[in-house]
């Protein structure tokens, strides 16, 4: 199957558009990174403490970290999470300290800045939305509602667990009343936690904590992990091509990621671990495109020894160009759906593919290839002999015919 038969592009004929394209965005991220957002690490780099919070009804992001503000706590970020009818947030707040007391003590800040608005009436109550199942039975044990005597331990461990259950499993985290508990448990256990317990509008799903120790030290190894990988691909195709090639791969693949990261800072979204594993993914997926047209430029300097070599370029990518387009369009179509219907979860993973897979396949086109030009272009102003470009052969020799000069 091809989409294009026998076109005749010129490529490098258009390659100051393609360097003005890549140059705006280059800069518009390399500014924003440097001016306006930096670059927003998530809290796996930063370290401090992810709350996730369901609310019984709609919630506003700007009241909600305007009442996180006043209570103290600065630099806290409260973003939308999940499908908007699910009611959720996400609020993350750093953390400078990195002993445990100080990890929870974030988790204890946010949920009393969150309580801020509660009524004069619940003063001096617990939040049912937000108490363990150890609280309410300890609760439950003092006023003894049911009149157990000596059996109370055990069955007011299970009248509690039953009522976190009821909250976290049936009605998602959050109960409306607790009015709502009739029918969970018995009518009296029911009156009695109304004189030690308030409702409250939302309750804490999950709470993740990361220390800024362990944030620096998984940042030091995202950027080894990638700086290994671009120095690999250097390596294998200075040894399976030219060493011209690895540099034109490897120059390929830092633009490649540094407009994706740009594109971040631009947007603030933050660069997460999950970020991390598609910018890798990212490295491999662009160096694979640009290992396929540099392999067609070999092929094609072997046969059209005579024509110059900006010429074998722009046939080498008309001819790789249907390939391209059916491996990199079933691919986007893929990772765009994961963008859509992933989940927040997923979200900057597959937002890393997205833009990982249109940058990676329009610069194979429109930037190593014509790196290869402009280095011959170089050598010949210089008065030097233009490059060879030989085909290596499995044992590494490269025969008398193989060493052809364009």
């Amino acid at each position: 199957m091809e989409f294009f038969r026998n076109t005749n592009i010129d490529f490098l004929g258009k390659k100051w558009y393609f360097l003005s394209f890549s140059l705006i965005f280059s800069v518009a991220g390399l500014l924003s990174m440097a001016f306006w957002h930096g670059i927003p690490l998530g809290v796996d780099f930063r370290g401090g403490t992810l709350v996730y919070v369901k609310y019984s009804h709609t919630p506003d992001p700007d009241a909600i970290h305007a009442d996180i503000d006043r209570a103290g706590l600065k630099n806290a970020r409260v973003q939308r999470y999940g499908l908007a009818s699910n009611n959720e947030l996400l609020i993350q707040l750093d953390i400078q300290e990195t002993s445990e007391q100080a990890l929870d003590k974030g988790k204890t800040q946010i949920i009393q800045a969150l309580e801020g608005r509660a009524s004069s009436a619940s003063a001096g109550k617990q939040d049912l939305n937000n108490s363990s199942s150890l609280a309410l039975a300890n609760y439950l044990l003092e006023k003894d509602p049911l009149h157990l005597g000596m059996d109370a331990n055990p069955r007011y461990t299970a009248i509690a667990q039953a009522i976190v259950n009821d909250r976290d499993k049936v009605k998602s985290g959050v109960l409306d009343s607790i009015d709502g508990l009739k029918g969970v448990v018995d009518p009296a256990v029911v009156a009695s936690l109304g004189d030690g317990f308030f409702v409250s509008d939302f309750g804490i799903r999950n709470v993740e904590i990361v220390g800024p120790q362990v944030g620096q030290q998984l940042r030091k190894q995202a950027i080894l992990a990638t700086l290994y990988s671009l120095a690999g691909m250097l390596v294998y195709l200075a040894l399976r091509f030219e060493w011209i090639y690895g540099v034109a791969a490897v120059l390929t693949v830092f633009h490649d990621t540094l407009i994706t990261v740009g594109v971040f800072s631009l947007l603030n979204k933050e660069i997460s671990l999950t970020v991390i594993a598609a910018i890798l993914t990212l490295i491999g997926y662009s160096n694979n495109d640009t290992i396929v047209v540099f392999d067609r430029i070999r092929e094609n300097i072997k046969l059209l020894r005579r024509e110059k070599l900006s010429d074998i370029v722009n046939k080498s990518i008309n001819q790789t160009l249907s390939r391209t387009i059916l491996t990199a369009g079933l691919t986007f179509l893929t990772v765009l759906a994961l963008f859509l219907f992933g989940g927040e979860v997923l979200r900057g993973f597959s937002l890393a593919l997205v833009i990982g897979i249109l940058i990676g396949t329009y610069s194979s086109i429109a930037i190593a290839a014509p790196i290869l030009v402009a280095y011959q272009d170089w050598r010949t102003e210089r008065g030097q002999r233009p490059i060879a470009m030989p085909m290596r052969t499995g044992t590494g020799q490269n025969s008398p015919k193989e060493k052809i000069k364009v």
